[in-house]
């Protein structure tokens, strides 16, 4: 076998990868809209961690960066 060019087979092309790729960038973003809303004293309520932006929007971004991340294991190759 002297002069075998085989190249190795990936299990996705490279749309699939960038596609992958995606969203996890999206689910990352979710989670970092998710984050903060503390408070520096535990005995202080703070109302910040009922905003829509932590219980609505943020895991709904993270819920389309797995759809998103889905879409790009089932597409089928060329």
């Amino acid at each position: 076998m002297k002069g075998s060019d085989h190249k190795p087979d990936f299990l996705f092309d490279k749309v699939n990868y960038k596609i992958l790729l995606v969203g996890l960038a999206v689910i990352a973003i979710g989670f970092l809209l998710m984050s903060g809303g503390g408070s520096d004293n535990p005995k202080v309520f703070n109302e910040s961690v009922f905003d829509f932006r932590r219980i609505g929007l943020a895991p709904t971004v993270v819920l389309l960066g797995f759809g998103i991340t889905i879409y790009s294991i089932f597409k089928k190759s060329k």
